[in-house]
């Protein structure tokens, strides 16, 4: 395998992974019952880098590190710059490894476009067939869900959805998860924008579709923001040994999340993301206590 090549001759460290006897937690897609593992990883910025060997190389660590760590979806956009470039690249690097769930998105307003996106993004992936695209912020999604739709009868893509962020056009994703038939939706949700809770997940259940968690940790900010204070010792029970851990179990953990994205350009951060897709998730009553003793802080 190319990958298992590269690590060596780089002189990588040797990940622990799914190899560990440990099975990774997995969720299912409503639409089909696929299981997928529910720590993925984002690429907005942290893969926009230019075309230089060493910065290359750091994010080809961090694929290496995410598939080996058992990780699946990869999430990318049109949008994020040269991001699916080098997510391509590191996959080529890697003798595209098995287990890799594509995703991205088209973003744009024009429709042909969007056609047009949808080709370069496979091309950019290295792959016959992407295993989801979503229209990029609502932009034109009526007419950019038609393209979709095509494509996936065609078998070049196989499962639709929207994406939104930030809280924003939370009305417009309600009455598009009652009106469309779509497999996922992305949307923001960590320990403290809960919003979703309140409509969207409910209807995410309802309707059958998964749900795909933005910005866990609000970027950088509710890492800097906690990073200062102990983790509670009940962490412990949960097999929380950071707080990217912590916040990640909090988000998974509820029922109507099939998946969350951490983005990061640092391959010791990404080590530390995977280790939520291990041990117990915490229950209903310990999800309270969490929000609880991050609003005390």
């Amino acid at each position: 395998m190319a990958g298992a090549t590269l690590a060596a001759g780089a002189g990588w460290p040797v990940v622990a992974g799914a190899s560990e006897g440990r099975e990774p937690q997995r969720k299912p897609i409503p639409s089909s019952g696929e299981r997928i593992p529910v720590i993925g990883m984002g690429t907005w910025i942290t893969f926009n880098v230019p075309e230089d060997p060493d910065a290359l190389a750091v994010r080809t660590r961090i694929l290496d590190t995410f598939i080996r760590r058992g990780g699946g979806m990869i999430d990318s956009s049109p949008m994020y710059g040269r991001a699916e470039a080098v997510v391509g690249h590191g996959l080529r690097e890697l003798g595209h490894p098995e287990g890799l769930f594509a995703a991205t998105k088209v973003w744009t307003r024009s429709t042909a476009t969007g056609r047009e996106q949808h080709k370069k993004s496979r091309e950019l992936w290295g792959v016959d067939t992407l295993d989801l695209q979503q229209v990029h912020n609502l932009q034109n999604w009526e007419a950019h869900l038609e393209t979709l739709r095509e494509r996936r009868a065609a078998g070049e893509l196989r499962y639709i959805g929207v994406t939104t962020s930030h809280g924003r056009r939370h009305d417009e994703l309600e009455r598009i998860l009652q009106r469309e038939d779509l497999d996922f939706v992305q949307l923001t949700y960590n320990i403290l924008d809960r919003e979703a809770e309140q409509r969207l997940l409910p209807l995410a259940r309802e309707h059958g579709v998964a749900v795909i968690a933005n910005r866990p940790f609000r970027r950088k900010a509710l890492i800097n923001q906690f990073q200062g204070h102990p983790l509670p010792d009940w962490a412990a029970e949960i097999e929380c040994a950071n707080w990217p851990q912590f916040l990640l179990k909090f988000i998974v953990s509820h029922p109507d999340v099939t998946c969350a994205i951490p983005a990061t350009s640092v391959v010791a951060h990404m080590e530390e993301n995977m280790g939520a897709l291990y041990g117990p998730l915490p229950d209903a009553e310990m999800r309270s206590r969490m929000v609880a003793y991050v609003q005390d802080l």
